[in-house]
């Protein structure tokens, strides 16, 4: 069952499991990386963290996404695929971190092609 939570800016970040325990460890973590985004653009609404593993895999790997809702933009949604969970999270949070980057600077971009 996905557990949101409120930071204190107002955004929703939820992590989801799927064939992986969710602890309050993982959701922690999750939570640390996801309180870090929005400083690279302040428009992000609710991040959400799915974490799955497949079930039958001895050598058991992770795959992360995270899905970064933006106001006035379509989500941003990143994957990494690691064998170390905690690793996975954080090349996912970079991932949402540079695609943040890139769309404010875009923005920027735009504005002073208008004359700003």
């Amino acid at each position: 069952m996905p557990q949101a939570r409120q930071t204190g800016s107002r955004m929703r970040i939820e992590v989801v499991g799927r064939n992986v325990t969710i602890t309050d460890a993982i959701r922690d973590y999750c939570a640390q990386r996801a309180d870090k985004l929005p400083r690279y653009f302040d428009g992000v609404q609710m991040m959400t963290f799915r974490i799955s593993s497949p079930d039958h895999d001895h050598h058991r790997e992770f795959d992360v996404e995270l899905v970064i809702d933006v106001a006035g933009h379509d989500d941003f949604v990143s994957h990494a695929k690691e064998r170390d969970l905690y690793a996975a999270i954080d090349l996912v949070a970079q991932k949402g971190q540079r695609q943040l980057v890139e769309h404010k600077d875009r923005l920027r971009e735009h504005d002073r092609g208008r004359g700003q």
